[in-house]
């Protein structure tokens, strides 16, 4: 955590910088989080932004109890549940199957189509989601987050989050072999 703590101190004291350092650092994390709890892609930069300033602002309040990633992470986190409450909007569909398209660009042309065929699919499985089981998902699968981190950004226990992630991968298993006739 020495790395946080002096980025952190930089930002602090203003050194030249250093807050763009941070907003460089993060500012992918805070999108994402952002975009799996809000669904609606064009107030993700406007909540990121709010994000990234909350964090400027509350920055001397961090007690380093745990990760800035997962502090940043817990500010992008509330933010996106705030909105949703305000809203009450209906969820869109965004394309982030991009990771999936990606392993299938070596292959040819017709697992490739296959590829995207079955990314379509599992995003819209996930999308299908509830806004707090597609984001314990996506930080655990596609950010590669640690449980503590999750349940320190999502609030609930270490154990909770094992849960969730039990239950959800059943639950996408289950809505995969439905709709691909009990291939998956």
């Amino acid at each position: 955590m020495s790395a946080d703590r002096e980025l952190v101190e930089a930002v602090l004291s203003r050194r030249p910088g250093a807050f763009e350092r941070l907003v460089r650092e993060y500012q992918g994390l805070v999108a994402h989080i952002v975009f799996r709890l809000v669904r609606h892609a064009d107030v993700v930069d406007e909540l990121s932004q709010d994000t990234l300033m909350r964090v400027h602002r509350r920055l001397h309040q961090l007690r380093f109890e745990s990760t800035l990633k997962a502090w940043i992470g817990r500010v992008a986190y509330t933010i996106g549940l705030r909105h949703l409450q305000k809203q009450a909007a209906s969820v869109e569909t965004a394309d982030d199957g991009e990771r999936f398209e990606r392993e299938a660009a070596d292959e040819n042309i017709e697992s490739a189509h296959s590829a995207r065929e079955a990314a379509v699919i599992v995003r819209e499985a996930v999308d299908a989601l509830p806004p707090l089981q597609r984001t314990i998902v996506s930080l655990y699968h596609l950010d590669e987050l640690s449980i503590p981190e999750i349940a320190e950004i999502t609030g609930p226990p270490s154990g909770t989050i094992k849960s969730h992630l039990f239950r959800t991968r059943r639950q996408l298993r289950e809505m995969l072999e439905a709709r691909l006739g009990g291939e998956a």
